[in-house]
């Protein structure tokens, strides 16, 4: 799920992105909560909570890495506003702390690295075009299943032909405040450890 709240730019919304689709839409509104489903099966696929600082300080909450007690809460907004629905939704972190632990020149590409990564519970291949990539270094993995910011869903695929597993983030592609505009992914502090989730408080402004 891919959870967004943008106040300056959207209003005080909260908006909640279940999954992408290019199936005809419908809208229903329950109160302060419009519920968007595909038109043919009912099946939702996002919903906008309007007014939510009525509810619930979203700032104190890690929008990238949600968890249970943060989907509970919304499923009690959905009841307060007659929305009678559970949300049945992964809550494993899905931007982690990754340590890159080899780097490899991509046999098809100048521009391009292999990259092994370690992620605490297993490694990732990963195909990295970033110029400062460099073994050693701790940093953030979007893990498949992840949404970023932008709207689009990490998955498994090949970069010239290489298989390529997660992805290394930048600071820009994470929405994070003050971020460089200059082409690099984002190096954490070494003292982070590999598989924890994680926290915009980890990036150092």
């Amino acid at each position: 799920m891919q959870v967004v709240y943008n106040r300056e730019g959207i209003g005080d919304v909260l908006v909640l992105t279940l999954k992408q689709t290019e199936e005809k839409i419908t809208t229903t509104s329950y109160g302060s909560v419009t519920r968007i489903a595909i038109e043919d099966t009912n099946e939702p696929v996002a919903y906008n909570i309007f007014g939510i600082s009525d509810y619930l300080e979203v700032n104190r909450y890690d929008l990238l890495n949600i968890n249970q007690s943060f989907v509970d809460q919304l499923e009690t907004i959905f009841k307060e506003n007659g929305l009678d629905e559970e949300l049945h939704i992964d809550v494993s972190p899905k931007f982690v702390v990754g340590e890159v632990d080899e780097v490899s020149k991509h046999e098809d590409s100048d521009k391009l690295n292999v990259c092994q990564v370690n992620v605490g519970d297993e490694q990732l291949q990963i195909v990295c075009g970033a110029p400062n990539v460099a073994e050693g270094q701790k940093v953030v993995v979007a893990k498949v299943g992840a949404i970023m910011p932008s709207g689009m869903e990490i998955k498994d695929s090949k970069l010239r032909g290489v298989p390529s597993t997660g992805m290394i983030c930048a600071a820009r592609e994470l929405n994070l405040p003050n971020a460089p505009q200059e082409k690099g992914i984002l190096v954490l502090n070494d003292q982070e450890k590999a598989g924890e989730p994680f926290q915009v408080t980890m990036y150092e402004v």
